[in-house]
């Protein structure tokens, strides 16, 4: 069952903006994470409530970071015989331990279906008459929210926070020397398969993943694992599988629950990220809040129990840092 709006309007009081836990280790400030790289060889993932679209930063959520710390430990575990991953704990709602790993310097994004609003979305692409992507040929006559023939990989570079992410095809990732072929292919191939299991298991509950990404890093036993995040709001799209024909037949946008109704809310405003960041209203707020602990309950099927605490208090004694 959703939050109702009594709790969702408290969670606006204590949300997590930014950490200052410098005891831990070495800083790195991402879009909505912010890691600490310890001496001891770890990494502790602090998932604020921070919410980026466009890659921009727009402001917090409440219980976002919450939400997707516990739905991504989640899907850690139920992915760990697809995939390696970094996981090591959790010690907090907001917080994760992990193995330190060395990045790749790519994004694996699977697709499976031709929608999206972004500037790199399959579907900007394809209403501009492109028809290759990443390397992979699209046939003409499709619309938009419909099923590609299937599933294709569409990597991109990571871009430093505030800049935008390119889409390309594994040719040119490789060209621009980021990464060697070898792990690339791996990464690739582990995708794949992560996001046919997830596609299995969100069948099971009713719901379409629609498309995702993947981050990978070499751990310190040389590993090619799977870090960052998995089958988040944040990462991934995600449909209701019951309404979507028949929206997908009378031309409406699909039943969703992700970030999608944030960017559609911008860009219903003219915003794209360039410019400005527009200022979220509480309500709009509160509604994308309600729709990621949504996604959260319905995917693990069982609800999301909010921590009301101060977030910084509890971090500190959570990770064994004094008051």
């Amino acid at each position: 069952m959703s939050l109702s709006d009594d709790v969702l309007r408290q969670g606006l009081r204590v949300t997590l903006d930014a950490t200052d836990l410098d005891a831990l280790g070495t800083k790195y400030e991402g879009k909505v994470r912010d890691n600490y790289t310890t001496r001891d060889g770890r990494r502790i993932l602090v998932t604020t409530d921070r919410v980026s679209a466009f890659d921009r930063v727009l402001g917090t959520l409440p219980f976002k970071g919450q939400v997707l710390n516990g739905l991504a430990a989640w899907w850690f575990g139920k992915t760990a015989h697809v995939a390696p991953n970094h996981l090591i704990s959790v010690p907090d709602p907001n917080a994760m331990v992990a193995v330190e790993c060395q990045p790749l310097e790519v994004e694996m994004i699977v697709r499976a279906y031709l929608t999206g609003v972004t500037s790199t979305s399959i579907w900007t692409h394809y209403e501009r008459g492109e028809r290759v992507f990443c390397g992979h040929r699209l046939p003409d006559g499709l619309k938009k929210h419909q099923r590609l023939p299937e599933p294709i990989l569409t990597p991109s570079t990571k871009a430093p926070k505030g800049d935008h992410d390119v889409s390309a095809s594994r040719e040119e990732i490789l060209a621009m020397g980021r990464v060697s072929a070898s792990d690339f292919d791996e990464a690739a191939k582990k995708a794949t398969a992560l996001f046919s299991y997830g596609q299995k298991l969100c069948a099971e509950r009713g719901l379409i993943l629609v498309d995702t990404k993947y981050e990978f890093g070499r751990s310190p036993r040389g590993d090619i694992v799977v870090m960052d995040e998995i089958h988040t709001p944040d990462s991934s799209r995600y449909w209701y599988s019951k309404s979507h024909e028949e929206r997908f037949t009378q031309g409406k946008d699909p039943e969703s629950f992700d970030k999608e109704y944030l960017r559609r809310w911008l860009a219903d405003r003219g915003y794209r990220g360039d410019g400005p960041v527009p200022t979220l209203p509480d309500e709009v707020r509160i509604e994308a809040s309600r729709r990621y602990i949504e996604a959260c309950d319905v995917i693990r099927g069982e609800p999301f129990v909010p921590d009301l605490h101060p977030p910084l208090p509890r971090l500190r004694k959570n990770l064994g840092l004094s008051s």
